[in-house]
């Protein structure tokens, strides 16, 4: 019985459905410590540089350890087992951050909580990638990423909730562990439905590494990097709201969860619209990542606020379509190798950009806001390479 085959429609849907259920409290944990996190390290006596620094590290590790991830996990093929422990490292870290007392301890476990996702990443995107092959790559991260985006939204109130009544960070963190639990309890259950999932063939043996990879791949890892560099990390614009008082510290999470609303519906629209035109719909995406920074960093309250929604916007936008554009350019055994070295380029470019931006911040905030918004429209140079390598010749 050929096992490597049973996917459908029917079954396809049913299982981005169930990982992303998997997803949404996964999210739930993660984005409400992530929601809560810079104003956490100011308490502990960071400055706006070590905000950005230690967000920038964390997304480092996060997407260079994809490279060895999504090489391993196409070596081994043990797809499901990856996926599990990457879950596990990365659930634990979120109620360990209650026992942090430096800004440096926090970090370490900001850095493991990356860590995990950076493991279980290409596994579980290349799984869903077999499930989008029979009902469109764009329906099926677009889905996904709403029903993360459900998690990330609902995370950030329960923190606010935590903070408003207790007033202590360390108490949001151990009440994001019951949702940490439950991320566990249900990747095992969706392992047990559908292991078919993991099971797909590997490469040649005489094939060498980056043969499946096209030119379009390299470029559209280009743009990518480029939007990552401009993009700021949410804990240095929650350390901001912090520490100007635009926004009050129990409203910072919600705001956060205002961006992951609109990172949801942004995923499922653009999701949609990416698989009937192809990725040019990543243009209006990217030109909202533009107005990003002078919004959330120049801006009073209603403009913080209508900033925060475009940076939520513009993270769905990128979500959805990113993962699916790989799964269009690679064919499905090097996928898992693809993921690595593509968020391994986009964490780096991440990781450049937090830390600039967190110097930046310090010296001068105008100067951190040219940065961004100049490094999301130099984006534009790559993307439109990257749509004419993709079309077919005449």
């Amino acid at each position: 019985m050929n096992i490597a085959t049973t996917f459908d429609k029917r079954t396809g849907l049913a299982f981005i459905i169930a990982f992303g259920i998997v997803s949404l409290w996964a999210d739930m944990a993660y984005e409400g410590m992530r929601s809560i996190s810079g104003p956490f390290l100011g308490t502990l006596g960071a400055s706006g540089t070590i905000v950005g620094v230690v967000a920038g590290v964390g997304e480092l590790f996060g997407y260079l350890l994809r490279l060895g991830s999504g090489r391993l996990v196409e070596k081994t093929g043990a797809y499901w087992l990856i996926a599990l422990l990457g879950y596990t490292i990365q659930m634990a870290a979120v109620p360990a951050l209650a026992i942090a007392g430096t800004w440096w301890a926090a970090a370490i476990f900001i850095v493991i909580e990356r860590s995990g996702k950076a493991l279980r990443n290409p596994a579980a995107n290349t799984m869903m990638s077999r499930a989008g092959e029979h009902i469109g790559q764009g329906w099926a991260f677009g889905l996904h990423e709403a029903l993360d985006q459900t998690g990330a939204l609902s995370g950030p109130l329960i923190a606010s909730l935590v903070l408003a009544i207790h007033h202590d960070y360390r108490a949001a963190f151990l009440w994001l562990g019951v949702p940490a639990l439950l991320t566990i309890l249900s990747v095992l259950t969706v392992r047990a439905r559908f292991p078919y999932a993991g099971h797909i063939t590997r490469a040649p043996e005489h094939e060498t590494m980056g043969a499946d990879l096209s030119r379009a791949f390299w470029l559209y890892a280009a743009t990518a990097a480029l939007i990552a560099f401009g993009f700021a990390d949410y804990s240095l614009i929650a350390f901001h709201y912090a520490q100007t008082h635009v926004v009050s510290k129990p409203a910072i999470p919600i705001f956060y969860a205002a961006a992951m609303g609109a990172s949801g519906a942004g995923s499922l629209l653009f999701g949609r619209w990416f698989d009937h035109r192809g990725l040019g719909v990543l243009l209006p995406g990217l030109l909202i990542g533009v107005v990003v920074a002078p919004l959330v960093f120049l801006g009073g309250f209603t403009l913080a606020l209508i900033g925060t929604l475009a940076w939520g916007l513009s993270l769905g936008v990128h979500d959805a379509i990113m993962n699916a554009a790989v799964a269009k350019m690679v064919p499905q055994h090097a996928r898992a190798r693809a993921y690595g070295i593509f968020t391994a380029i986009f964490g780096i470019a991440w990781f450049a950009g937090s830390a600039i931006m967190g110097v930046l911040y310090d010296v001068s905030i105008v100067g951190l806001v040219i940065v961004a918004s100049a490094a999301e429209l130099l984006a534009l140079v790559p993307l439109t390479m990257t749509l004419t390598a993709l079309k077919p010749r005449t």
